[in-house]
């Protein structure tokens, strides 16, 4: 059904939408959807690099040494 609008086409759907709308409702439409699509390849970009950021494991050892504590039994009466 597209296959076949060709330019002479694409130029009538414009001037029914510049018709209708008038060129400062398209301006700021097509203003808009620029802005939605480089808000939407940044938002990529950052995904990307969260994904691509080496995963960070804590450093369990220097935990470890603050928990250790004497454990041994404590005698009580000595004979």
């Amino acid at each position: 059904m597209l296959n076949n609008i060709g330019l002479p086409g694409l130029l009538l759907i414009a001037v029914v939408v510049l018709v209708m709308f008038g060129r400062g409702k398209v301006s700021s439409l097509m203003g808009e959807v620029g802005k939605g699509i480089s808000a939407f390849k940044k938002g990529v970009k950052e995904e990307t690099a969260e994904l691509e950021k080496p995963a960070t494991t804590p450093d369990l050892r220097s935990d470890a040494r603050t928990d250790v504590r004497d454990v041994t039994p404590v005698e009580r009466d000595k004979v």
